[in-house]
């Protein structure tokens, strides 16, 4: 399994734009193949940063989805509400 955070800083005006977005295709982005789980997180002290929290088949789907036509439209639409660059990190749960 991979886990993937992505933390996005919005422009504070652009955040209703970017729940709308999400709310509006999120269900489609945990249908894609590999996608095991997703869910939107916010900034407790700066509450127009969010961040994706998803878990993934393998990178392999993950990638699939990077490159999937959902992506095309859901990405460039929520970058263009960014008032800094994205942060995205993929990581393995360590086995105890």
């Amino acid at each position: 399994m991979l886990i993937r955070i992505v933390r996005m800083t919005f422009a504070a005006e652009n955040t209703p734009a970017f729940l709308q977005l999400f709310r509006a295709t999120e269900h489609r982005i945990r249908q894609m193949p590999g996608c095991q789980h997703l869910e939107l997180w916010q900034d407790t002290h700066t509450p127009h940063i969010y961040c994706t929290y998803s878990h993934w088949e393998s990178e392999v789907a993950l990638n699939a989805y990077r490159k999937s036509a959902l992506f095309g439209e859901v990405w460039p639409a929520t970058k263009a509400l960014f008032a800094a660059p994205a942060q995205a990190f993929s990581v393995h749960p360590v086995a105890p």
